[in-house]
Formats: C-alpha cells, structure tokens, sequence
C-alpha cells in the first residue's frame, strides 16, 4: 500500500519500470528510486468575495534532493490530486538530470478552479498556499515555479509573501517572475522556444522543410500559444489548435496572432471562428507534419496512436502519451518523437537560468539566455539520439535511461543514511 494513486501515477510508476528493466536495475533498488521523498498536503482557506470561507486542498511533492534542491511548477486545477502531483515531480526528476541540472523534482498544487475565483481571492489563494508551504520550501530546499492555471503574477505573489516571513527580498525562491521581480528575460517563452527549436532538429533529421510544413497544437496556454507563434514564424502553417473551452481547423492556416489577442481577451478561444469550429476528439488525428499535444496528461492513448497521421511528435505537455500508446509509436516506426522530457526541458533550463542570476544578483541578456538554452538542447538532443541509434531503442527509452541512471549513481555515490 502507498499514498500514492491514479492513472497518471500508475503511468509514471509503469515508464520507470520499463526503464528499470531496460537497464537492469534490482527490484530491490527501485522503490528508493520511484517513491518522493517527501510528500506535503495542506488545507488552504480563504475568504471570498462574499464573506464566506471556502477551503481547498494544496499539495508539494518532493522527488528527491540527491543533486540539489527540488524543483517543479504549482499548478491550479480541479483535476490535480496528490497522486497526479506525484507523478510530475518523478517525470521532473528524470528531466533535470537528462539536461543536465543540479535539481531534483518537485510538483505542487491546489485543487480549485482559478477562472472561477476573482482576482482578489487568486491573490488570497496564491498566498495562502505559499504560506502552508514555508517550512517545507526554500532557495536551497525546494523552488518552485508558474504551471497550468497559474503565471508570472501568481509567482511574484508566492515570492513577496515568503520574503515578507523572511524579513527580505528572496527572489530565488521561485521561478517564472516578472521581470522587474527578478524574474528572466526569456523564460516567459522559454518552453514553446524549446519545442520549436528539438522541431527542427527532428525536422533535420527526417528532412522535413518546415517552411510550408502544417502543425497541429493540442493547447494553447503559454506553452502552446508560443510554439504556434515561434512556429509561424519559421514558415510552418498552424492548421489545428485547441484549449479547454474550443477547438479550430483550417487547412488554409489559422491567424495564431489574431487567436492569442481573442485568447487573452476572452480567457479562451471559445467563439474565435464559427466557421473554423471544430471537434476536439478528431484534432490529434487529422493529418499534418507536425503534432504538438501542449495540454494534459495521458491524452494520446494505444487507439490515438494507431490512427496518428503527423511526421514529428512534439511533446509540449507533460506525459501526454500512455506506455501502451508509445509501443504502438515504436512498432509503427514512421513517427519521430521528441518525448516530453525532452521536447518541454526549456521551461525548466530558463528557470534553472533564472535561480542562478537571482542568487548572484547578476543578470543575463536575452540572447545570452537563448544562447545558452540552445546549448543544452542541442547537447541532450544528441545524447538521446545517440543512445536511441546505439541500443536501438525509442528516444522515451533513450531519454528516461540517462535520466535515470543519473540519479540512481547519485543516490549510489552518496550512500544510504545512516
């Protein structure tokens, strides 16, 4: 028995023993590796806007702290629960090491509906929840960083209401801030900027021209919102897109600047277009060069799989594709794959970027950011593709395994205390 449930944990629990076999781990190794070292669930209570209190439950997940502090995003959802939040702090431990940073995972959350709280109780909520979180958390101990339902706003909250309790400013305890609170340069951007640049590799490596190529974007949040926009730019034309409250296709393209105005005026792209109204259950499978699933988890399952019809699948969500859907990826064979650990590490490397110049008060140019990001990119891309060529396995396998074995000869090399 563990405290830990629900499909997208028995998902994450199902990959990592794919992975453990793949390389060979004891079964008695592997609970250590799996299992979060800590796990925190709170009660999160506000007044609302009509004097009445209402009470959510919060949740932090801590992976582990073998390379360094936890890090991971704080997501506002009706569907998070703790085993969901399990499960992205165990994927984010296998990304940061696959990168190559000094972090192990975290995730964390509450359980409510942000549209559907004012902008007075938000900043209760934001608050309330960093402040059940301040002996758990730390610049040292665990950062965190904007999700699905919360941003840059919400982050300058979590930061001045731990300072306020620290006595000053603490930018470095998290992660997606404003700019002028310390935030980056770039890291608005920095996840849809990393989709698109692993696109053109795989493009490269498949000799796709992805001037006149089409692509179909599942969300268009900040993720997917800035992979169509980076995108277009590079020639490709958007002809699918769609977010939690519609869904629009045009093989002629879709207008992604005129659809992110619409977006951020009406917090969705529910009325956009009559005419470009579509079904959201048959978007994945229409045909295109390139699908970018950019919303939630476990969305392409065995049966999406087999009817699948792009030449590059681009990650952009976390854990978007079942174990069951990704064997029938790999005994198809005509699809490449840029897995999420991969395909989404550009959140995480600019936040990472973002740490560093807020503990030494020194702070990067935009170019030096985009720069940098590219370099750690481009080095996990040729990690991962050369593991894949060489074992002759798919690039989820290749990528887990050396995220993996990073943090499993960390927790070897340190030892088991006392």
């Amino acid at each position: 028995m563990n405290v830990y449930g629900g499909d997208v944990f028995d998902m994450a629990r199902r990959q990592f023993n794919i992975i453990a076999d793949h390389i060979g781990m004891r079964e008695d190794e592997r609970d250590r590796m799996l299992y979060p070292k800590r796990a925190v669930t709170v009660s999160v209570p506000i007044h609302r806007d009509d004097g009445s209190t209402a009470v959510f439950q919060g949740y932090r997940v801590q992976h582990h702290l073998t390379l360094g502090p936890t890090k991971g995003g704080t997501r506002f959802s009706r569907a998070v629960d703790l085993g969901e939040v399990a499960a992205l702090a165990i994927w984010m431990s296998w990304k940061c090491a696959l990168v190559g940073l000094p972090y192990g995972g975290a995730k964390g959350g509450v359980t409510v509906d942000p549209l559907a709280l004012s902008p007075r109780e938000l900043e209760a909520l934001s608050r309330r929840y960093m402040q059940e979180m301040i002996p758990f958390v730390g610049p040292h101990t665990d950062v965190m960083a904007p999700d699905m339902g919360t941003n840059e706003q919400v982050m300058a909250w979590f930061m001045d209401t731990y300072s306020a309790y620290q006595g000053k400013t603490v930018t470095e305890i998290v992660t997606g801030k404003p700019v002028a609170s310390g935030g980056t340069v770039g890291r608005r951007e920095a996840t849809g900027r990393g989709v698109v640049h692993l696109i053109s590799r795989a493009a490269e490596a498949i000799h796709l021209n992805l001037s006149g190529a089409t692509a179909i974007v599942q969300g268009f949040g900040n993720v997917g919102a800035v992979t169509a926009q980076e995108l277009t730019r590079r020639g490709v034309k958007i002809i699918g897109v769609s977010d939690h409250t519609g869904c629009l296709f045009d093989r002629r393209g879709l207008p992604v600047a005129e659809m992110e105005r619409h977006a951020a005026a009406h917090r969705g792209l529910a009325g956009f277009s009559n005419e470009a109204a579509a079904d959201p259950a048959t978007l994945l499978t229409q045909p295109c060069d390139i699908l970018v699933p950019a919303a939630l988890e476990r969305v392409i399952d065995d049966s999406v799989a087999r009817n699948l019809r792009c030449r590059i699948l681009a990650e952009g969500a976390n854990g978007p594709t079942t174990p069951e859907a990704d064997a029938v990826l790999r005994e198809r064979g005509d699809i490449y794959v840029l897995p999420d650990l991969l395909c989404n590490s550009g959140g995480v490397i600019v936040s990472y970027f973002e740490w560093v110049q807020d503990l030494q008060q020194l702070f990067w140019e935009e170019n030096e950011v985009n720069q940098r990001l590219t370099q750690l990119l481009d080095r996990a891309f040729q990690q991962v593709s050369a593991r894949a060529a060489r074992e002759r396995v798919g690039n989820r396998i290749a990528a887990m395994a050396i995220g993996v074995e990073k943090v499993f000869a960390a927790k070897q090399l340190r030892g088991l205390f006392p």
